[in-house]
């Protein structure tokens, strides 16, 4: 149940966040270890990945059972909470939605018993699935629909629970293959640790070794918390299950790589590997492509902490401008309950960020960070550097320019508040003030990460999305709540689906940013 008074925790950016991942997920099947803790460090290695909600689910063998709640990690769990969380089997989810809105409802774990009661299935889900509105129909034609619930992930634990007469490794053959989109699923039941990648593999999945189990998690900084070695990758189209038996491994969909590109950027922690290279190393590489392909004359590279770090290191080592800090950044300002006064909201990015006045006065400055959304961020920390007494600002960009939103995953923007959507180069240059700017080349991001384009989901980059999106548009963070307003509007009603401004259901319309410069 919720614990405190449910409120939903918001960034207090009045700008509005960046992108979003969707989700950290974390299994453990360890008999003899305390599971719920070796869950919750391993959560708390994940909270960058999603910080709206967080929740484990255990189980003893008898039954399992679910603790979640609004908020990070640490908010939701204390030593009484995890003390109640008994057993030698658990998944964990820290949570950012792509689909369904930020309710308690659509808190992970998502918890579905079979109709006869003999199995509970739990479920973590990060990714986000293209045919939802399909498999929402197919819930509700086997009667199975909750009220409230209003994510992707609750519709794929509802169709696994329906099958009583299958065990839950045969049932998921039969869902898995059914899905659309990208997930990596880490589940349970009363006694057994599944995994499963999409065919694609476009979200991350390790599978890591304990001295008394096995563990699954979404990046390899996880097992390193929890004390697991590296085994591998959870591969695309592969189901695992651990349990006394072993593990055992089928496959339900055949291997085509398509890894987030994005992850290597922003998303995944700097000591994190991904198919065997390690993010800071790439993330320096980035760097010193940047600076082969935008040089800068100026006294002092500095990064936008801790984003920009890794690749401005390598800018600084490449061009041979020396490294510095400019920025400092406050670790303890993210999400949090209690909102900014008008005053305080009016500083903006200090909250976050505060320059470094008598390192950058009188200087000429390279800014390095890693992707330029809406612009307001940068926009922001120009005007501040300047403020401060630098006398020029170039900035450099470790990912190209972000135009096409992401349905696999990743809560960016809309098309039409994607800065790059509509200006130029040098429109973007102008609309954060900034006396250069310089993005680093697809093909630079690509070669850094050390895998062949073909392996890589780019489409946030170039468009080109490797799974097919639904041909009617129904799509989107909204899309199940989009469909329960028809089914409640009078025959003939044209709302929702496709339709309207409003933040429901529907590919957003090719809008562009046009109107940035007069932006406040």
């Amino acid at each position: 149940m919720p614990r405190g008074d449910g409120r939903l925790s918001h960034d207090i950016d009045p700008q509005g966040p960046g992108p979003q991942d969707a989700c950290g997920v974390f299994g453990v099947w360890a008999p003899g270890e305390e599971v719920a803790k070796l869950t919750y460090f391993g959560l708390y290695a994940l909270q960058h990945r999603g910080q709206e909600a967080a929740g484990i689910a255990v189980s003893d063998g008898s039954g399992v059972t679910v603790f979640k709640d609004l908020g990070l990690v640490a908010q939701v769990f204390d030593e009484p909470a995890l003390a109640s969380l008994r057993g030698y089997l658990a998944v964990g989810h820290t949570r950012y939605s792509t689909t369904g809105g930020s309710t308690w409802e659509n808190a992970q774990p998502t918890l579905r018993a079979t109709p006869s009661g003999s199995s509970t299935i739990a479920l973590a889900h990060n990714g986000n699935l293209v045919n939802t509105a399909e498999l929402a129909v197919r819930v509700a034609d086997l009667g199975l629909a909750e009220p409230g619930v209003t994510s992707d992930t609750a519709l794929v634990t509802a169709l696994l629970a329906a099958r009583p007469d299958l065990s839950v490794e045969a049932a998921a053959l039969e869902v898995l293959p059914t899905l659309r989109g990208a997930f990596s699923f880490v589940f349970m039941d009363e006694d057994t640790l599944y995994a499963a990648r999409d065919a694609n593999g476009v979200r991350p999945l390790v599978l890591g070794r304990l001295e008394r189990g096995w563990v699954v998690a979404s990046e390899t900084a996880a097992l390193d918390i929890v004390g697991a070695s590296v085994v591998r990758e959870i591969e695309p189209g592969e189901l695992i299950a651990i349990n006394e038996h072993g593990l055992r491994s089928s496959r339900f969909a055949a291997p085509d790589p398509k890894g987030c590109l994005f992850e290597y950027v922003y998303l995944a922690r700097p000591d994190t590997t991904i198919v065997g290279r390690n993010v800071h190393a790439a993330r320096v590489e980035i760097g010193r492509t940047l600076a082969r392909e935008h040089p800068a004359e100026a006294d002092m590279v500095i990064p936008v902490p801790e984003s920009g770090t890794p690749a401005a290191i390598g800018y600084a080592a490449e061009s041979g401008i020396p490294y510095g800090s400019g920025l400092v950044k406050n670790a303890y300002v993210g999400r949090t309950f209690i909102q900014p006064s008008q005053t305080i909201r009016q500083l903006g990015i200090r909250l976050k960020l505060n320059p470094l006045r008598d390192n950058v006065r009188g200087k000429r400055l390279v800014v390095v960070d890693d992707t330029i959304v809406r612009g307001n961020t940068q926009r922001a920390i120009v005007r501040m550097l300047r403020e401060s007494g630098a006398i020029e600002v170039h900035v450099r960009i470790s990912a190209p320019p972000v135009k096409w939103p992401c349905f696999y995953g990743i809560d960016f923007a809309t098309r039409a508040e994607l800065l790059a959507n509509g200006l130029d180069l040098e429109g973007i240059r102008r609309s954060i003030g900034a006396d250069s700017l310089g993005y680093v080349s697809l093909e630079g991001l690509i070669a850094a990460t050390e895998q062949p384009k073909s392996r890589l989901c780019a489409a946030c980059f170039d468009g080109h999305y490797p799974i097919d999106l639904p041909p009617d548009n129904v799509i989107g963070k909204h899309v199940l709540e989009g469909l329960a307003r028809v089914a409640a509007q009078p025959h003939g009603a044209a709302v929702g689906v496709g339709a309207g401004p409003g933040p429901g259901v529907g590919l957003v319309p090719s809008a562009g940013g046009a109107d940035a410069l007069q932006r406040p």
